[in-house]
């Protein structure tokens, strides 16, 4: 594990995305199934929609 500032200064130069799939990576026994992207946003003017991927493997709602 890097100390704290080695860690704060790698991450500098990563995008957002990488800092996400690092994260998510970063347990033990992840797979980069569970890196995928889950949502999918496109901006029109001030409007934001988020919809969820069709094949994402975990999605929001009851387990049903």
């Amino acid at each position: 594990m890097l100390p704290p500032d080695a860690a704060r200064e790698s991450s500098v130069d990563m995008t957002d995305e990488e800092k996400r799939r690092d994260q998510l990576l970063r347990a033990a026994g992840s797979t980069e199934e569970d890196a995928a992207p889950r949502i999918e946003t496109t901006r029109r003017g001030n409007i934001t929609r988020i919809d969820i991927v069709p094949d994402a493997v975990v999605r929001p709602g009851t387990a049903d």
